[in-house]
């Protein structure tokens, strides 16, 4: 929102106003809520996972082996102190030494992709270049999650999103999650 707008909530007694500068369009790639009505069309937003595991650069092999197939999942993402996607973990890393800091076999420089972008093209490319899984990051790279091609496919058929919800946190600036049941 515009400067003027913030102070004005500010002056009507809102505690929690923001003066947004980068915009809607860097609001809407973040991930972040938005209101009114959309185009109809499925998002990135609408389907990916955000439970695939991280570690930080200077986490173990094994440690982030442990972390990743306890959480059935077959990758870990490598982040660094300030949550930025900086590579990931997967098929041959994993026969890598216990001992060895990740960011020695890590995949440095992981393709990524923002929640707003269209999931129908997206998909098309997954599936052309045989990519099973893309990262999904906001875009001053922060992780938010991952979306897994199969599961995506599967949402795009039915049609309609999920019902998802917007969750705060204390250590974060948020996130959406996928309502069950």
């Amino acid at each position: 929102m515009s400067p003027r707008a913030a102070c004005r909530l500010e002056g009507l007694g809102f505690e929690r106003v923001y003066d947004y500068v980068a915009g809607i369009a860097d609001w809407k790639a973040a991930g972040l809520p938005v209101e009114g009505k959309g185009d109809g069309a499925q998002r990135v937003a609408d389907a990916f996972r955000t439970d695939i595991p991280s570690c930080d650069i200077e986490t173990s092999v094994g440690t982030a082996r442990t972390l990743a197939f306890d959480s059935d999942w077959e990758e870990c993402v490598v982040t660094d102190c300030d949550g930025v996607v900086v590579g990931r973990l997967r098929d041959s890393a994993w026969d890598a030494d216990d001992a060895l800091p990740v960011e020695e076999v890590m995949e440095s420089g992981p393709s990524t992709v923002r929640p707003d972008a269209l999931l129908q093209p997206l998909l098309e490319r997954m599936g052309k270049r045989g990519t099973r899984l893309v990262l999904v990051t906001t875009p001053q790279g922060h992780l938010l999650g991952a979306l897994l091609r199969e599961e995506a496919e599967r949402l795009a058929a039915a049609g309609e999103p999920p019902e998802q919800s917007w969750q705060t946190c204390e250590c974060c600036p948020g996130r959406w999650t996928v309502k069950t049941g």
